[in-house]
């Protein structure tokens, strides 16, 4: 099963995930019991305003001691692994498409035409970024790779925090596509085209895929023009009249009981799109074991974590 598996860093998925975002850190460890992946430890430490401010070309972290602090409380909760997977923002990653008609057969190529394709949209010099790519879709017009960059210094600060409190972040990854790698893993994986929406405090993100393959990202802070229903009506008008759409199996949307009104949020897609919205439900790929009532917010934050963990790994 291919998962989307982009990292500003490259290993192994770890037993447990951390996301460090605006408003919050939050932590989940997962285990195997009877064959069944198992949420074995969950925990969210708040942040003040603006600890953290997830952004591609400026410092993140704006107070270091706070998050220093929910941070260590956090690994100390979930027993304070060694190798942790992170979680960053949206914001802190930019994401392209890109499309080559021949594709190179040495890796080394492969990543200096990719690198070369980018550059140019790149917000900042090519030789500070970490790149990640991803084979994505091939279609009559060449082979898709889904491209991603950060600014190397920005990375180095949330990394340098997992440091302090003890962790190595082998993983670094963003939030949205690890929510899809919650839904992939989740055993029902939407047939034909389906679309996500994935929000936090600051920024909201839109993935459209095409099965297991991503063919569209778009994210943007939440002070950017019209609503976000008016966002993904655009969106869809797009995925129609250049996307070869043929409509949306199923909807999803994650993270709205964090960042706002979720009810509402649903509503307004549902009536933008014409069609049910659903939640995305971090525990049909590990279970809660726990008496704690799954509830809207719990899920959200979630689906990112358990996502991270289990990108490399088969349901159980």
């Amino acid at each position: 099963m291919s998962r989307l598996s982009f990292s500003l860093t490259a290993a192994s998925a770890p037993l447990a995930a951390v996301e460090i975002t605006a408003g919050r850190v939050a932590g989940v460890s997962l285990e195997e019991r009877g064959g069944r992946h198992v949420i074995a430890a969950h925990v969210i430490e708040p942040l003040p305003d603006e600890a953290v401010v997830p952004a591609l070309n400026t410092a993140n972290v704006r107070d270091r001691a706070a998050v220093s602090g929910a941070l260590g409380r956090v690994l100390e909760q979930l027993g304070r692994p060694r190798r942790i997977g992170l979680i960053v923002g949206d914001p802190v990653v930019k994401v392209s498409l890109v499309k080559l008609q021949q594709v190179p057969s040495r890796a080394q190529d492969l990543e200096q035409v990719i690198r070369w394709q980018v550059r140019k949209s790149a917000p900042f010099a090519i030789e500070e970024a970490q790149i990640g790519y991803q084979t994505g879709l091939r279609t009559d017009e060449g082979q898709e790779f889904i491209v991603t960059l950060a600014r190397r210094d920005v990375i180095d600060e949330y990394e340098a925090l997992c440091a302090g409190a003890g962790a190595h972040a082998g993983i670094v990854d963003l939030s949205t596509f690890n929510v899809v790698n919650t839904v992939l893993v989740g055993g029902s994986v939407p047939s034909g085209d389906w679309l996500l929406v994935n929000v936090a405090p600051g920024w909201e993100s839109i993935a459209i895929m095409r099965g297991h393959h991503l063919i569209f990202f778009r994210s943007r802070g939440v002070d950017g023009e019209g609503t976000l229903a008016d966002l993904v009506h655009q969106t869809a008008m797009y995925y129609e009249d250049r996307l070869s759409g043929a409509g949306f199996s199923r909807v999803m949307l994650s993270g709205a009981s964090v960042a706002g009104d979720a009810d509402a949020l649903r509503r307004g897609l549902a009536d933008r799109l014409a069609t049910t919205v659903e939640s995305v439900d971090a525990t049909r790929a590990a279970a809660l074991t726990d008496r704690v009532s799954a509830g809207g917010a719990l899920l959200d934050t979630l689906a990112p974590l358990v996502g991270l963990i289990l990108r490399d790994r088969e349901a159980a």
